[in-house]
């Protein structure tokens, strides 16, 4: 179970089954199924001009309240690396609304 503030909360946990090849038992992985980047981005609340040494979740935390939430930042962007967002000074982030967890 992913966290519900985590941008894994609403991707299924799956198994796969394993044969150990030492013993022959069959023993199940569990990890976390792909996640994609939403396609819509929500409202648009402010755009943030990007300060020389920025980081995402300082944008995050003086926008959204909570630094672990980046990933949201970076959702709306449509960008899968987040450091891309704050890699240029003067470059305009988008800052929408948080969408909920799909």
């Amino acid at each position: 179970m992913n966290d519900p503030a985590s941008r894994y909360h609403a991707v299924a946990v799956l198994t796969l089954p394993v044969v150990d090849p030492s013993t022959g038992e069959v023993r199940e992985i569990r990890y976390t199924g792909r996640r994609f980047i939403p396609i819509e981005s929500g409202t648009l609340l402010v755009e943030h001009t990007v300060a020389k040494g920025e980081r995402l979740d300082h944008i995050a935390a003086r926008h959204l309240g909570d630094p672990t939430q980046f990933w949201r930042i970076a959702d709306a962007a449509a960008v899968i690396a987040p450091e891309e967002l704050v890699r240029q000074p003067g470059s305009r982030v988008p800052i929408t609304l948080p969408q909920p967890n799909r």
